[in-house]
Protein backbone atom coordinates (compact mmCIF):
# COMPACT_ATOMS: atom_id res chain seq x y z
CA UNK A 1 0.00 0.00 0.00
CA UNK A 2 1.47 3.33 -1.04
CA UNK A 3 1.47 6.11 1.53
CA UNK A 4 2.42 9.76 1.11
CA UNK A 5 2.95 12.32 3.82
CA UNK A 6 3.10 16.04 3.11
CA UNK A 7 4.93 16.81 6.37
CA UNK A 8 6.39 14.96 9.36
CA UNK A 9 4.05 14.26 12.30
CA UNK A 10 4.08 16.54 15.32
CA UNK A 11 6.41 15.43 18.14
CA UNK A 12 4.89 13.33 20.92
CA UNK A 13 5.21 15.03 24.32
CA UNK A 14 5.19 13.61 27.83
CA UNK A 15 1.74 14.10 29.36
CA UNK A 16 0.04 14.29 25.98
CA UNK A 17 -3.31 12.49 25.80
CA UNK A 18 -4.06 10.17 22.93
CA UNK A 19 -7.66 9.00 23.29
CA UNK A 20 -7.89 7.14 26.60
CA UNK A 21 -4.12 7.02 27.02
CA UNK A 22 -1.58 9.50 28.36
CA UNK A 23 2.06 9.46 27.22
CA UNK A 24 4.22 8.62 30.23
CA UNK A 25 7.71 8.60 28.75
CA UNK A 26 9.64 7.55 25.66
CA UNK A 27 11.24 4.14 26.12
CA UNK A 28 13.22 3.76 22.93
CA UNK A 29 13.61 4.58 19.31
CA UNK A 30 14.74 2.91 16.16
CA UNK A 31 14.90 3.71 12.46
CA UNK A 32 11.10 3.59 12.22
CA UNK A 33 10.17 6.03 14.97
CA UNK A 34 9.78 6.54 18.73
CA UNK A 35 8.23 4.07 21.20
CA UNK A 36 6.37 5.58 24.15
CA UNK A 37 4.81 3.90 27.22
CA UNK A 38 1.36 5.08 28.30
CA UNK A 39 -1.03 4.17 31.17
CA UNK A 40 -4.71 4.06 30.34
CA UNK A 41 -6.81 6.88 31.76
CA UNK A 42 -10.14 6.19 33.53
CA UNK A 43 -12.79 8.91 33.83
CA UNK A 44 -10.26 11.58 33.02
CA UNK A 45 -7.54 10.42 35.49
CA UNK A 46 -5.14 7.56 36.14
CA UNK A 47 -6.67 4.28 37.33
CA UNK A 48 -6.26 4.02 41.13
CA UNK A 49 -8.62 1.19 42.03
CA UNK A 50 -7.23 -1.25 39.55
CA UNK A 51 -3.78 -1.96 38.16
CA UNK A 52 -2.79 0.41 35.44
CA UNK A 53 -3.07 -0.97 31.95
CA UNK A 54 -0.02 -0.08 29.97
CA UNK A 55 0.39 0.09 26.25
CA UNK A 56 3.27 0.99 24.07
CA UNK A 57 2.81 3.07 20.97
CA UNK A 58 5.10 3.23 18.01
CA UNK A 59 4.92 6.58 16.28
CA UNK A 60 6.20 6.22 12.76
CA UNK A 61 8.15 8.93 11.11
CA UNK A 62 8.70 8.14 7.45
CA UNK A 63 11.78 9.75 6.02
CA UNK A 64 12.09 9.73 2.26
CA UNK A 65 15.27 10.80 0.60
CA UNK A 66 15.02 12.85 -2.61
CA UNK A 67 16.56 10.00 -4.60
CA UNK A 68 13.74 7.68 -3.55
CA UNK A 69 10.93 10.04 -4.51
CA UNK A 70 8.91 9.26 -7.59
CA UNK A 71 8.32 11.91 -10.30
CA UNK A 72 4.95 12.90 -8.86
CA UNK A 73 6.36 13.52 -5.40
CA UNK A 74 9.32 15.52 -6.72
CA UNK A 75 6.91 17.66 -8.73
CA UNK A 76 5.31 18.96 -5.53
CA UNK A 77 8.02 21.59 -5.03
CA UNK A 78 6.67 25.07 -4.24
CA UNK A 79 5.41 26.81 -7.36
CA UNK A 80 6.80 30.14 -8.53
CA UNK A 81 4.13 32.64 -7.53
CA UNK A 82 5.56 35.64 -9.42
CA UNK A 83 3.25 37.41 -11.84
CA UNK A 84 4.25 39.51 -14.82
CA UNK A 85 2.66 42.13 -17.02
CA UNK A 86 4.00 42.88 -20.49
CA UNK A 87 2.31 45.97 -21.92
CA UNK A 88 2.54 47.76 -25.25
CA UNK A 89 1.51 51.25 -26.28
CA UNK A 90 2.21 53.41 -29.33
CA UNK A 91 1.96 57.20 -29.20
CA UNK A 92 2.23 59.98 -31.75
CA UNK A 93 5.90 60.71 -32.56
CA UNK A 94 5.37 64.37 -31.69
CA UNK A 95 4.15 63.36 -28.22
CA UNK A 96 7.03 61.01 -27.43
CA UNK A 97 8.50 63.23 -24.70
CA UNK A 98 5.16 63.52 -22.92
CA UNK A 99 4.70 59.74 -23.08
CA UNK A 100 8.17 59.08 -21.68
CA UNK A 101 7.52 61.49 -18.80
CA UNK A 102 4.22 59.80 -17.95
CA UNK A 103 5.64 56.28 -18.20
CA UNK A 104 8.76 57.12 -16.16
CA UNK A 105 6.62 58.66 -13.43
CA UNK A 106 4.45 55.56 -13.43
CA UNK A 107 7.53 53.33 -13.22
CA UNK A 108 9.10 55.31 -10.38
CA UNK A 109 5.92 55.12 -8.29
CA UNK A 110 5.38 51.44 -9.10
CA UNK A 111 8.91 50.48 -8.03
CA UNK A 112 8.19 51.84 -4.56
CA UNK A 113 5.33 49.40 -4.04
CA UNK A 114 6.09 46.52 -1.69
CA UNK A 115 5.22 43.82 -4.23
CA UNK A 116 7.20 45.25 -7.16
CA UNK A 117 10.22 43.13 -8.13
CA UNK A 118 11.05 44.51 -11.57
CA UNK A 119 9.94 47.37 -13.81
CA UNK A 120 11.50 48.10 -17.20
CA UNK A 121 10.57 50.70 -19.80
CA UNK A 122 11.70 49.89 -23.35
CA UNK A 123 11.36 51.70 -26.67
CA UNK A 124 11.47 49.94 -30.00
CA UNK A 125 14.63 50.52 -32.04
CA UNK A 126 14.10 52.88 -35.00
CA UNK A 127 10.45 53.35 -34.05
CA UNK A 128 10.14 56.29 -31.63
CA UNK A 129 6.98 56.23 -29.58
CA UNK A 130 6.56 52.43 -29.59
CA UNK A 131 6.96 51.30 -25.98
CA UNK A 132 7.01 48.01 -24.08
CA UNK A 133 6.64 47.93 -20.29
CA UNK A 134 7.79 44.82 -18.41
CA UNK A 135 6.64 44.42 -14.82
CA UNK A 136 7.28 41.63 -12.32
CA UNK A 137 5.25 41.31 -9.11
CA UNK A 138 5.91 38.93 -6.25
CA UNK A 139 2.49 37.24 -6.47
CA UNK A 140 -1.04 37.58 -7.80
CA UNK A 141 -2.20 39.61 -4.79
CA UNK A 142 0.51 42.20 -5.32
CA UNK A 143 -0.29 42.35 -9.03
CA UNK A 144 -4.01 42.82 -8.35
CA UNK A 145 -3.36 45.47 -5.71
CA UNK A 146 -1.12 47.38 -8.11
CA UNK A 147 -3.85 47.40 -10.73
CA UNK A 148 -6.13 49.21 -8.27
CA UNK A 149 -3.67 52.03 -7.48
CA UNK A 150 -4.24 55.60 -8.56
CA UNK A 151 -1.01 55.77 -10.57
CA UNK A 152 -1.99 52.69 -12.62
CA UNK A 153 -5.09 54.60 -13.73
CA UNK A 154 -3.35 57.94 -14.08
CA UNK A 155 -0.80 56.69 -16.62
CA UNK A 156 -3.56 55.48 -18.92
CA UNK A 157 -5.38 58.78 -18.56
CA UNK A 158 -2.17 60.64 -19.40
CA UNK A 159 -1.68 58.57 -22.57
CA UNK A 160 -5.29 58.66 -23.69
CA UNK A 161 -5.09 61.79 -25.88
CA UNK A 162 -1.71 60.99 -27.47
CA UNK A 163 -1.87 57.24 -28.04
CA UNK A 164 -2.11 55.62 -31.47
CA UNK A 165 -2.89 52.18 -30.01
CA UNK A 166 -4.62 51.06 -26.87
CA UNK A 167 -2.63 50.23 -23.74
CA UNK A 168 -2.29 46.49 -24.37
CA UNK A 169 -1.41 44.67 -21.13
CA UNK A 170 -0.91 40.90 -21.07
CA UNK A 171 -0.60 38.79 -17.87
CA UNK A 172 2.04 36.08 -17.52
CA UNK A 173 3.55 33.59 -15.11
CA UNK A 174 7.04 32.09 -15.00
CA UNK A 175 8.07 29.36 -17.41
CA UNK A 176 11.84 29.77 -16.96
CA UNK A 177 13.54 32.82 -15.47
CA UNK A 178 17.11 33.36 -14.26
CA UNK A 179 18.82 36.30 -12.61
CA UNK A 180 20.44 38.76 -14.97
CA UNK A 181 24.18 38.14 -15.29
CA UNK A 182 25.05 41.83 -15.63
CA UNK A 183 23.55 45.27 -16.01
CA UNK A 184 23.12 46.37 -19.60
CA UNK A 185 24.97 49.39 -20.94
CA UNK A 186 23.98 51.91 -23.60
CA UNK A 187 24.65 49.32 -26.30
CA UNK A 188 22.47 46.61 -24.81
CA UNK A 189 19.71 45.32 -27.04
CA UNK A 190 16.47 43.98 -25.64
CA UNK A 191 14.39 41.45 -27.56
CA UNK A 192 10.70 40.80 -26.92
CA UNK A 193 9.30 37.90 -28.94
CA UNK A 194 5.82 36.38 -29.03
CA UNK A 195 5.46 32.64 -29.54
CA UNK A 196 2.03 31.12 -30.16
CA UNK A 197 1.76 27.37 -30.63
CA UNK A 198 -0.85 24.84 -31.74
CA UNK A 199 -1.11 21.08 -31.42
CA UNK A 200 -1.68 20.65 -27.69
CA UNK A 201 0.58 19.29 -24.97
CA UNK A 202 2.17 16.67 -27.23
CA UNK A 203 4.13 19.41 -29.01
CA UNK A 204 5.97 20.26 -25.76
CA UNK A 205 6.45 23.94 -26.55
CA UNK A 206 7.37 24.66 -22.90
CA UNK A 207 10.20 22.10 -23.08
CA UNK A 208 11.44 23.50 -26.38
CA UNK A 209 11.50 27.07 -25.03
CA UNK A 210 13.11 26.01 -21.76
CA UNK A 211 15.94 24.24 -23.60
CA UNK A 212 16.46 27.33 -25.78
CA UNK A 213 16.69 29.55 -22.70
CA UNK A 214 19.15 27.26 -20.91
CA UNK A 215 21.45 27.08 -23.93
CA UNK A 216 21.20 30.80 -24.69
CA UNK A 217 22.12 31.86 -21.14
CA UNK A 218 25.52 30.21 -21.65
CA UNK A 219 26.33 32.33 -24.68
CA UNK A 220 28.83 35.14 -24.47
CA UNK A 221 27.05 38.47 -24.27
CA UNK A 222 23.74 37.11 -22.95
CA UNK A 223 22.66 39.26 -20.00
CA UNK A 224 19.17 37.87 -19.55
CA UNK A 225 16.93 35.26 -21.17
CA UNK A 226 13.46 34.72 -19.69
CA UNK A 227 10.42 32.85 -20.98
CA UNK A 228 6.94 33.72 -19.67
CA UNK A 229 3.72 31.79 -20.19
CA UNK A 230 0.33 33.47 -20.47
CA UNK A 231 -1.73 32.94 -17.33
CA UNK A 232 -4.93 31.94 -19.15
CA UNK A 233 -3.72 30.83 -22.60
CA UNK A 234 -1.13 28.14 -22.02
CA UNK A 235 -0.03 28.07 -25.67
CA UNK A 236 1.03 31.75 -25.67
CA UNK A 237 4.55 32.68 -24.56
CA UNK A 238 6.71 35.79 -24.44
CA UNK A 239 10.50 35.54 -24.64
CA UNK A 240 12.43 38.45 -23.11
CA UNK A 241 16.14 38.69 -23.91
CA UNK A 242 18.91 41.19 -23.18
CA UNK A 243 22.15 41.09 -25.15
CA UNK A 244 25.31 43.06 -24.47
CA UNK A 245 25.41 44.47 -28.01
CA UNK A 246 24.31 43.80 -31.57
CA UNK A 247 27.28 41.51 -32.19
CA UNK A 248 26.20 39.21 -29.36
CA UNK A 249 22.61 39.15 -30.67
CA UNK A 250 23.78 38.31 -34.20
CA UNK A 251 25.94 35.48 -32.86
CA UNK A 252 22.93 34.13 -30.96
CA UNK A 253 20.79 34.18 -34.09
CA UNK A 254 23.42 32.12 -35.92
CA UNK A 255 23.97 29.64 -33.06
CA UNK A 256 23.17 26.00 -33.74
CA UNK A 257 20.72 25.71 -30.85
CA UNK A 258 18.81 28.77 -32.12
CA UNK A 259 18.51 27.26 -35.58
CA UNK A 260 17.37 23.95 -34.10
CA UNK A 261 14.78 25.75 -31.97
CA UNK A 262 13.32 27.58 -34.96
CA UNK A 263 13.22 24.42 -37.07
CA UNK A 264 11.33 22.55 -34.35
CA UNK A 265 9.05 25.48 -33.59
CA UNK A 266 7.87 25.95 -37.16
CA UNK A 267 5.53 22.89 -37.36
CA UNK A 268 3.84 23.83 -34.07
CA UNK A 269 3.74 27.61 -34.57
CA UNK A 270 0.30 29.20 -34.58
CA UNK A 271 1.48 32.52 -36.07
CA UNK A 272 4.58 34.06 -37.61
CA UNK A 273 7.33 34.70 -35.10
CA UNK A 274 6.90 38.23 -33.76
CA UNK A 275 10.33 39.39 -32.60
CA UNK A 276 11.00 43.07 -31.86
CA UNK A 277 14.19 44.86 -30.82
CA UNK A 278 14.17 47.50 -28.09
CA UNK A 279 16.47 49.80 -26.14
CA UNK A 280 16.03 50.83 -22.52
CA UNK A 281 14.54 54.26 -21.90
CA UNK A 282 17.06 56.01 -19.68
Amino acid sequence: MKQTMSQPPAPVLTGQRLGVYEVQSPIGADSMGVVCSSPRLIAGGHASARPARWCSFLFLTLVMLPSSLGPAARAQAPADTARYAVSYVEVMPSARAAAVAALEQYGGTSRREDGCVRFELLEQLDRPGHFAIIEMWKDQSAFDAHGMTAHAKQVRDALQSIRLSDYDQRPYKTLTVASATAVGNGQAIHVVAHVDTVGGAQTDAPGLLTRLAEASRKEQGCLQFDVLQHTTRANHFTVIETWENRKALDAHAAAQHTKLYRDRLQPMSGSPLDERLYKAVE
